[in-house]
């Protein structure tokens, strides 16, 4: 019954902690609420007109949604880029901070889920896809897997980040016998999540471009540069903002990383590309659209070869000690490769695997301003959840705010801010 009451209180008191903040903290959420509110509206019309409102159609089914939803679970599977570190090889400056990429994939995901939501035509039926609830057509679907397998891994990040908060909270150290199985299993998860992403691609036999092998190794390698990339920049903010103690070396440690798996990243993009135009069959029609442009048609070459550039810069400034380590030109390879496996994910992923289509049509497809609305609302809705997250996490995480401190916790920790 106590650590029943005490779990209520730390409800309580988390929601509390939430509710509370500087101007800036404010203002932060209060235009994240705009966006998604936006993006609600901008859901409201495409519900009701239809996604005749995108600019999908029957050539290009898959756009702008999918990119996002392909570019995010890659971002949530990033974060055994500090598990692996800091459990398998027991290194601490990245174990202090592991819970904080476990709260990225819990955002990641959230926004995953909601980039399949809106890309339903008929949203109504968006509960045959809920696991125990639903319709799954399982193990045929690999649909049905990949929603097993998010939903899995979503459930295993927030068990582990509520279990490491409330043993802050309550001031006693985790069982240690509980957590790092879990951590641990939390690596042939993250594995499995952008795995199945990859085989929903590659299992479609009618789409030559997405018939690869090397398809789910690619997704993986491009994962472990995006994800850690912008954890990279939200730890250098978070050492500005709050009283967390994030070395140096464990921010080093994961750029040094970033440049094996970089490295591997862009060696298979080369040996998929070498493989296509070298062979000079017919499927090689869709990379010469991406690359080169097919017809008069060239709406996707500068995003790929500003993908494939800003790629190979940042895995040189990465590759390099002397940039690595120097934070200007760290920040500059962390955005430039966001920038690139952003691209390669939507632009260079989607489009080029569904045009030409199967008559041989080029439909040249945009995302629409309802596209583009509720993708924000979603991104929006993803930074809410973090930042809420992060809210409790940080004056827990410091001791600042526990079960005997109570409300003076959360009045040491105001003038932080937290976001």
């Amino acid at each position: 019954m106590t650590n029943l009451r005490n779990f209520k209180q730390f409800i309580l008191d988390t929601v509390g902690l939430m509710l509370r903040g500087s101007r800036m903290y404010y203002i932060w959420v209060g235009f994240l609420l705009l966006l998604i509110t936006s993006g609600v509206v901008a859901y409201m019309g495409q519900v009701n007109n239809g996604l005749l409102v995108t600019n999908m159609r029957d050539q290009v089914s898959w756009g702008f949604y999918i990119g996002n939803f392909t570019f995010l679970v890659g971002v949530a599977a990033a974060a055994i880029m500090l598990v692996i570190p800091a459990y398998i090889y027991d290194w601490e400056p990245i174990k202090e901070i592991t819970i904080l990429g476990e709260m990225l994939a819990i955002s990641a995901l959230v926004m995953c889920l909601g980039f399949v939501m809106v890309d339903i035509g008929r949203p109504d039926r968006f509960w045959h896809i809920m696991p125990l609830v639903g319709r799954l057509n399982w193990p045929q679907s690999m649909l049905a897997w990949d929603v097993l397998v998010l939903n899995a891994y979503l459930v295993l990040n927030y068990f582990v980040v509520t279990y490491l908060l409330y043993c802050a909270y309550t001031e006693r150290h985790y069982v240690k016998k509980l957590v790092t199985p879990l951590v641990l299993l939390s690596i042939p998860m993250a594995v499995s999540i952008h795995t199945c992403t990859a085989y929903l691609y590659n299992g479609l036999a009618s789409r030559p471009f997405w018939n690869s092998a090397i398809l789910a190794p690619r997704f993986l390698a491009s994962a472990f540069c995006s994800g850690p990339a912008i954890l990279l920049i939200l730890l250098q903010i978070l050492r500005k903002t709050t009283k967390l103690s994030i070395k140096d070396e464990a921010i080093f440690k994961i750029a040094e990383l970033m440049a094996y798996t970089m490295g591997f990243n862009l060696f298979l993009t080369a040996a998929e590309s070498f493989k296509e135009l070298y062979s000079g069959t017919e499927h090689m029609v869709y990379f010469e659209y991406l690359l080169f442009g097919l017809k008069g048609h060239n709406t996707l070459v500068p995003y790929a070869w500003a993908s494939i550039i800003c790629g190979a810069i940042a895995f040189i400034l990465f590759l390099v000690p002397k940039t690595r380590t120097n934070w200007v030109t760290l920040n500059i390879g962390c955005v430039l490769i966001y920038a690139s496996v952003y691209i390669e994910k939507g632009m260079g992923l989607i489009i080029p695997g569904l045009t030409p289509d199967a008559l041989g049509e080029i439909y040249v497809y945009t995302p629409s301003i309802t596209e583009i609305s509720v993708a924000a609302g979603i991104f929006a809705l993803g930074f809410l959840v973090f930042t809420l997250m992060l809210k409790a996490a940080v004056p827990m995480m410091l001791g600042e705010f526990t079960i005997s401190r109570g409300r003076k916790g959360a009045q040491g920790a105001k003038p932080e801010g937290h976001g």
